[in-house]
């Protein structure tokens, strides 16, 4: 059994970690993701990971506060999340790294490029946190830079809905969901991929990205050996 990407920047939503509760860290869905993610490290595959911070805090949630010490609590919300993920993972006897892109070195390391590169070619996971380390952008973009950075060849960006579609398929029944699209489709309909900054970066850099829904972790190990779920975006 083989991989088709040897390297891949897996985006997790800060929801999906909080499973059906919708708040906060369910200690089974962590679990189960980290198990997935093994699964797939064991085959080969090197994996670097971006969690969101949704599940506690986003830059909207406080309305009326300074929008840069906002976005800066945010950030402080994938570190926990990070380290969730880390300790899953070292619980399962996969060798994994936290680095921030805010320095925290009691805790974590900071983000160093070319360390980042040395830990995925030894077969480590690699989780990136406190996003860019600046305010204003978002995790999606965390995971596009960092994608570039370190040569991933594609984004996987695990969500709450299994595709892409042209409305919310939870509102509209009659929604309908798109196999493959590029970059300008999505950039031109609005289509909520990721943020626009983050897919004019994929663009820029040729990256493509497939959205698949994380309500059945297996297919984290199905989008690296793969198979066809979900949208792909090129």
């Amino acid at each position: 059994m083989s991989v088709k990407y040897k390297r891949v920047m897996l985006k997790v939503s800060g929801e999906a970690l909080a499973g059906e509760k919708g708040f906060g860290l369910d200690t089974n869905t962590v679990t189960t993701i980290a198990s997935k993610i093994k699964e797939c490290a064991d085959l080969g595959c090197e994996i670097a990971i971006v969690v969101g911070g949704g599940n506690f805090w986003r830059g909207r949630t406080g309305e009326g506060m300074d929008r840069s010490r906002a976005d800066h609590m945010g950030m402080l919300a994938t570190v926990i999340n990070s380290l969730a993920l880390l300790d899953a993972l070292e619980q399962q006897g996969v060798q994994a790294r936290v680095q921030t892109a805010i320095e925290m070195r009691q805790i974590a390391e900071p983000y160093i490029r070319l360390k980042a590169m040395r830990h995925l070619e030894k077969g480590r996971v690699v989780i990136f946190a406190c996003g860019t380390g600046n305010p204003f952008f978002s995790t999606d973009t965390t995971a596009a830079l960092r994608a570039a950075e370190i040569d991933a060849e594609i984004i996987l960006l695990a969500k709450k809905v299994d595709a892409v579609y042209d409305s919310d398929p939870h509102v509209n029944p009659n929604a309908v969901k798109f196999d493959e699209l590029n970059y300008i489709d999505v950039l031109n309909r609005g289509l909520g991929v990721m943020d626009s900054t983050a897919t004019s970066l994929c663009m820029d850099n040729n990256i493509p990205i497939l959205v698949f829904g994380l309500d059945d972790p297996e297919n984290i190990k199905r989008a690296v050996m793969g198979e066809k779920i979900g949208t792909i975006v090129k």
